[in-house]
């Protein structure tokens, strides 16, 4: 069956030697890939890393959780998960390049028999009616080229009473298309969702709110720290990824930051529990 091009782009992107070592580089070989809280002068790491624990809790792990990370990137929140609740972790994700890093990382820690890595899109989880205690998400599920599928997947996928919690970067509701065309170009998507499309649309499939945590400086401040380290190390990313590729992300961060300070992006921390 031919995928959906969302998934095929984000799949195609991710697995780019301009992308994987312009990650490296930005975010210095940490585990972590995902927007920070920043609440000082801490690095880009130390604020991604406040985010998992952040996160981690409002959701009540145990030894007998097991947790789906839809996007799982390079597993940093998967091994906090692993690590600090002694629970069971898949890590879904599409990057090739992500994916081997994860696993040579579980290993290497001692938890590849805690954590699976499983390569699949989030319209069709991998698993069985009712497998997972939580589903975690940090700033992937903007990549969904069916956002509603990919909730009721995650319903689906969810136990009675399990918790889903996620970040995501979503546009505001008055959000102008000539504004938001620069923002997407940046990161090869149609569209962005909304605070009141998660909100609304998992109320439908019978989620239960239990929290949204409105974060939107942190994305503006998180842009702005990665823009900053490109210009504080231009040559060293040019040699990495080249030229071409570091100015397109120069202007894309540059977008976002202006778009945030405008009020016209929104980021946060949204945590849902579907029925017992």
């Amino acid at each position: 069956m031919q995928q959906p091009s969302v998934v095929s782009r984000t799949r195609d992107y991710y697995n780019s030697n301009e992308v994987l070592s312009f990650q490296r580089l930005i975010y210095k070989n940490s585990d972590h890939c995902s927007i920070g809280l920043y609440d000082g002068q801490e690095s880009i790491h130390d604020a991604m890393y406040k985010t998992v624990e952040k996160m981690a809790s409002l959701v009540p792990f145990n030894k007998s959780s097991i947790v789906l990370d839809m996007g799982a990137g390079y597993g940093g929140a998967a091994r906090y998960l692993a690590n600090t609740a002694n629970c069971f972790v898949d890590c879904l994700n599409l990057s090739e390049g992500q994916n081997r890093r994860n696993r040579e990382l579980n290993q290497k820690q001692g938890l590849d028999s805690q954590i699976r890595v499983i390569e699949g899109s989030f319209e069709e989880i991998p698993s069985a009616n009712a497998h997972y205690d939580v589903v975690w998400s940090q700033d992937a599920l903007l990549f969904s080229s069916d956002r509603v599928k990919m909730l009721r997947e995650v319903y689906r996928v969810l136990k009675n009473g399990g918790h889903f919690i996620f970040t995501d970067p979503m546009q505001s509701d008055d959000c102008p298309t000539e504004i938001l065309q620069p923002l997407l170009k940046r990161i090869h998507l149609d569209s962005m969702s909304s605070f009141y499309f998660y909100r609304n649309t998992a109320n439908t499939l019978g989620f239960e709110e239990v929290q949204v945590i409105e974060l939107t400086e942190q994305l503006t401040q998180h842009y702005a720290r990665l823009l900053e380290q490109i210009n504080s190390q231009y040559e060293a990313f040019i040699e990495a990824s080249g030229k071409d590729y570091i100015e397109h992300q120069k202007r894309g961060l540059k977008h976002w930051v202006e778009a945030g300070k405008k009020g016209y992006l929104n980021w946060g921390i949204l945590h849902f529990r579907k029925s017992a």
